[in-house]
């Protein structure tokens, strides 16, 4: 007597709509999978935990050109402890594989892995099992050996002290958002973005919002200029820490 399976249903959580579409095709042709909806933001998100029930999540974590998929990490969390997440991210430095994980994500793929990953990633993360793929991996490997010769920066005691919306924040500012322009990609109010800013500037020993800005650009370029997706950051090339 033959058991009739269920496909595992997946819920995509991605900015891009290219990117949704892109893994709704190759989940929907693949055995034992279905797509049970996909958001674009985080309201949409939760409003889709609300009315369906995913057995997985794949999901980015950059968001109007920073990691605010870690906050949605974590408020996932808090409505639905077991549902296994999928980060599948062209942020794959190793600051944002560990904050990833430690907000509750099972499993880290990097975009520029091919689509067949994100398959293997989510069928280790159904069967209860942590995925990283091979590079990150690696990565992982070289630096808990005690190799320093990496560039990843995860050891930067540092910046690795900023917290999840610091670090968002630190991001923007390296890519030349002015505080009024955080607060709306962030959804802040620009008295909390500039609190942040004194907080940055605090933990990092920074004297000055100048020093601020010349470090987050650096930071941003060893880091993240080869991963960003942002679709075009509102800039005209200054480092102002002034509100519009």
């Amino acid at each position: 007597m033959s058991v009739n399976h269920q496909p595992h249903q997946i819920l995509i959580i991605d900015q891009q709509a290219v990117a949704r579409i892109g893994l709704r095709q190759l989940l929907e042709q693949e055995d034992g999978f279905g797509v049970c909806g996909d958001a674009a933001d985080t309201p949409a998100a939760l409003q889709l935990l609300k009315s369906t029930t995913p057995d997985a999540i794949v999901l980015d974590l950059e968001w109007n050109g920073a990691a605010s998929g870690l906050d949605l990490i974590q408020r996932i969390r808090s409505v639905n402890k077991q549902v296994p997440i999928l980060v599948y991210s062209m942020l794959e430095d190793l600051h944002y594989v560990e904050r990833a994980l430690a907000a509750g994500a099972r499993g880290f793929c990097s975009k520029r892995e091919s689509p067949a990953t994100v398959v293997q990633g989510l069928r280790q993360v159904l069967a209860g099992k942590l995925f990283l793929n091979e590079g990150i991996a690696s990565q992982l490997l070289t630096r808990s050996i005690g190799d320093r010769h990496t560039t990843d920066g995860a050891s930067d005691p540092t910046v690795q002290g900023l917290s999840n919306r610091e670090l968002e924040v630190f991001a923007l500012i390296g890519r030349g958002y002015k505080t009024g322009e955080i607060a709306r990609a962030l959804k802040l109010s620009i008295k909390t973005v500039e609190t942040h800013r004194l907080r940055i500037r605090d933990k990092l020993s920074l004297s000055d919002s100048a020093k601020l800005a010349f470090t987050a650009v650096r930071w941003v370029q060893e880091h993240q200029a080869d991963g960003s997706t942002n679709s075009g950051s509102p800039t005209d090339g200054t480092l102002d820490d002034k509100a519009e």
